[in-house]
């Protein structure tokens, strides 16, 4: 505020009203840039008077157009533009193209960008004219940000460039880290997520150096962020910019995307009182851009509600007309919302509605484009045309496809596939419809585990010593526990969880195309084996089996039966691991009726794919599998890609043992003399664990596991010098062919996104791992020393993972503790 009080003095010392002017509009602009416009009018005001006296009408013509934009930031939008239209009738030269910019300004903040676009292109001629470049280069920003509103991103792109070199060329430091910023929303409205943060960072960096609060950054993050599906991170964000707003304007902004990330999380009664609160805002301030953009979060809040009949649906249209006419981002998702609502009550205004949503499919993001090809397959699914809602779904889940591929963290990845989750529903419904089990095997695989399917980017190697630091954190905090201040150690320790997250969230993706299940090929390689995929289609669990050359299709029944019968085994066996009574066999015939009754299995081994929800099944405990060889996989394209996985030229096998095991790695001592490396007792640290698993042919860790619902990328083993986490099996440059982790719950991992999973074991198979044993329930540790050394004799002998765990059920069959304990470990991969 050093500026306030230099203006303050000048006002009580100086007698010559031009002087007194600056002055008076030097205090109001400090004061309406910090959110307390009210005290800025009076000052504006005294300085228009001071002005006047001064008989300066440029400066009067300069004043007033400051007080019409600090009108208009208040809210009292109409007052504001009267000033700001008699600034301009009395301005000449310079000044006047200075004032019609600063107009341009506020009109695009009003959503009124044609007549914005209008005042610019007659500011940059007056600038050029009188060769005024910093005027020059802040015209070209502002007419850039117009572009960007309107879609035209090329131009946006052109004038940015442009007023860079520009704000170069005369020093301006604030308005070089205004054009980043700026940088960043082309970025976002490309759909380059990645390329977004990091440009905000740069902002939110440069701003900082500079002592800039702006306002703006946080809204346009949360943005970003939602689009991300990060709507945890977004409302962090957004809750500590509404408590530091005082721009009426801003709060207004701020309360939308507030709104919107209530929508995204799930709670639409949060979401509509927010959108109402931002409404009335906007109203009141006249910016009608934005309030149609409230609106429309009002009504997908109410529709999610329950809300419906004929006046919703007239509302809907209505709105979705208007944001079309105001060339809204959001048009294409209003005309979805109102197309689908008349759909049923008025098929030809829903195809009216669908048909221009469709209009969209066209555009350069590819979110937009994905969410007019949902708008297509609607408008097909409306006129009975099967071929054409299959194509459209396909047309859409390709635009989405890019767009995931432009992400480089696993984690953003699998969130991505959301995005495409009614794409993905209303092709699989039609699959179904139209018969054929091939076709709705090629349908489902066509959006599982499409995350998993392709390798995450490396990280660069500053992520190991943040990782690092990480540990360090993890150790004080246990340390803490019993003295000293847990809660600030836990503080930090998650301030650098936020700091590897984020920067995971930087990195681009390589853009490599995806390969395209072949399912005749697939059927071939499957061979006389038989593969059981699960998938859910509205609620109902559907089996397609494949053996033998053929492809079977069978309903099961509700998927949330399924998945309260796997939690009740998953139960039983926690207390069968503890030397309680359990209920096994009731669980384990209530897991084959909800999961494969009617299933033919045949004899042989068996192969699952199940929905990521269903991930958890201890599949051996169904009586159909129990004495067989199964094993696990998210999908019949990780099935493929694990059978190619190239095995090792080397027969190197890791041994490696954690702390405070309670039988103390017991497997490991009868297994060392038959390894290559044996790390345990101080030397099984994190590093050391990474280096020896690398390019590894089996490798076994017997550590405590941690699984954590909350941020699944930081599910951990833990090592003598702390956590190995999710983020540092995704350093390894060639990840174990084979992992056994003998740990409880080591194969629980979280399901997100679209039918997506993140978690140690997703983690390596999504590296390139051929196979994993892993656990999906508690164990008893005495019991899986004795599996894990009948398993390690039966890779020794040669057989595969399902074999193996096969061999070792059956030497632990007559122990109910011991066979609970192999029921809980399952073999993922191959």
């Amino acid at each position: 505020m050093d500026a306030l009080r230099r203006a303050r003095r000048l006002t009580a010392s100086s007698t010559d009203p031009a002087v007194r002017s600056y002055a008076y509009q030097a205090a109001g602009i400090v004061l309406r840039d910090a959110g307390r416009w009210s005290e800025a009018v009076p000052e504006l005001r005294a300085a228009l008077s001071s002005a006047s006296a001064a008989n300066q009408p440029d400066r009067v013509a300069d004043v007033r157009a400051t007080l019409g934009a600090t009108l208009v930031v208040g809210g009292r939008t109409r007052a504001g533009l009267r000033e700001l239209d008699s600034a301009v009738d009395m301005a000449n030269g310079i000044v006047l193209a200075r004032i019609v910019m600063r107009r341009a300004y506020v009109l695009s903040a009003l959503g009124r960008h044609a007549e914005a676009l209008k005042d610019l292109s007659r500011a940059l001629a007056g600038c050029r004219a009188h060769h005024d470049v910093l005027w020059e280069a802040r015209t070209l920003t502002n007419r850039a940000l117009v572009h960007v509103a309107r879609g035209s991103l090329g131009r946006a792109d052109a004038d940015l460039t442009d007023a860079e070199s520009l704000f170069r060329r005369v020093g301006q430091d604030l308005e070089a880290v205004m054009l980043v910023h700026n940088r960043g929303l082309v970025a976002y409205n490309r759909g380059d997520i990645p390329g977004t943060l990091t440009l905000y960072d740069r902002a939110a960096r440069g701003y900082s150096e500079l002592s800039h609060v702006e306002p703006e950054l946080a809204y346009h993050r949360c943005q970003a962020l939602l689009a991300a599906g990060l709507a945890a991170e977004a409302g962090q964000v957004v809750d500590e910019a509404l408590q530091a707003a005082a721009l009426p304007t801003r709060q207004a902004e701020l309360h939308f995307i507030s709104a919107s990330v209530a929508l995204v999380d799930g709670d639409p009664g949060l979401a509509l009182r927010r959108a109402r609160v931002a409404s009335r805002l906007f109203r009141q301030q006249r910016r009608s851009w934005w309030q149609a953009r409230a609106d429309l979060v009002v009504l997908q809040a109410r529709q999610i509600r329950g809300d419906g009949g004929d006046r919703l649906i007239g509302q809907a249209a209505e709105l979705a007309d208007r944001l079309v006419d105001l060339k809204a981002d959001d048009a294409p998702l209003a005309l979805l919302l109102a197309g689908r609502l008349a759909t049923k009550r008025h098929p030809d205004e829903a195809h009216r509605l669908l048909t221009a949503a469709a209009r969209y499919r066209r555009r350069p993001a590819p979110l937009v484009r994905a969410t007019g090809w949902l708008g297509q397959a609607l408008d097909r699914e409306l006129a009975g045309d099967s071929r054409g809602i299959l194509s459209a779904c396909g047309r859409g889940l390709d635009a989405l496809d890019e767009h995931r591929q432009t992400l480089g963290s696993s984690e953003l990845r699998a969130l991505a596939t959301r995005h495409g989750t009614d794409l993905a529903d209303l092709a699989l419904r039609e699959a179904v419809r139209r018969g054929g089990a091939r076709r709705l095997l090629t349908w489902t695989e066509r959006w599982r585990a499409t995350a998993l399917a392709e390798p995450p980017v490396r990280p660069s190697g500053r992520d190991a010593s943040r990782l690092a630091a990480l540990r360090s954190q993890a150790r004080r905090l246990e340390e803490a526990q019993g003295e000293g201040d847990p809660q600030a150690v836990a503080r930090a320790r998650q301030a650098w969880e936020q700091a590897v997250r984020h920067q995971r969230h930087l990195l681009a993706g390589t853009r490599r195309q995806s390969v395209r299940f072949d399912v005749d090929a697939f059927v071939d390689a499957v061979g006389e084996r038989t593969f059981v995929e699960l998938v859910e289609v509205d609620g109902v669990l559907h089996a397609l089996t494949v053996c033998g050359g053929r492809v079977r299709h069978s309903v099961g029944g509700p998927v949330e039966a399924a998945a309260q019968a796997v939690a009740q085994a998953r139960f039983a066996l926690r207390q069968a691991a503890r030397g309680r009574p359990a209920t096994i066999a009731a669980a384990a015939e209530r897991l084959q009726q909800t999961l494969l009754a009617g299933v033919r299995l045949g004899d042989g081994p068996v192969v699952v794919a199940p929905p990521s929800r269903l991930h958890a099944v201890p599949w051996t405990l169904l009586p159909g599998l129990a004495d067989r060889p199964v094993s696990v996989v998210p999908s019949a394209t990780m099935w493929l890609r694990a059978r190619a996985a190239r095995r090792p030229s080397g027969e190197r096998t890791v041994l490696v043992a954690g702390p405070g095991l309670g039988t103390g790695g017991a497997e490991v001592d009868v297994l060392a003399p038959g390894a290559t490396t044996v790390l345990r007792d101080g030397t099984a640290t994190v590093e050391a664990t990474l280096a020896a698993l690398d390019g590894s042919r089996l490798a076994h860790v017997a550590a405590h596991g941690d699984f954590r619902p909350d941020s699944p990328m930081f599910s951990s083993l833990r090592l003598d010098d702390g956590p190995l986490t999710v983020h540092d099996l995704e350093l390894l440059r060639r990840p174990p062919h084979r992992l056994v982790l003998s740990a409880c719950d080591s194969g629980v991992m979280a399901p997100v996104g679209a039918d997506e999973l993140l978690g140690l074991t997703a983690a390596l198979l999504s590296l390139g791992t051929a196979g994993v044993v892993a656990s999906v329930a508690e164990v008893n540790d005495e019991a899986t020393v004795q599996l894990m050394l009948d398993l390690h004799a039966a890779l020794a002998a040669g057989s595969g993972l399902a074999e193996a765990m096969h061999h070792a059920r059956r030497a632990g069959a007559g122990d109910a503790v011991s066979q609970a304990t192999a029921a809980a470990f399952v073999a993922l991969g191959v």
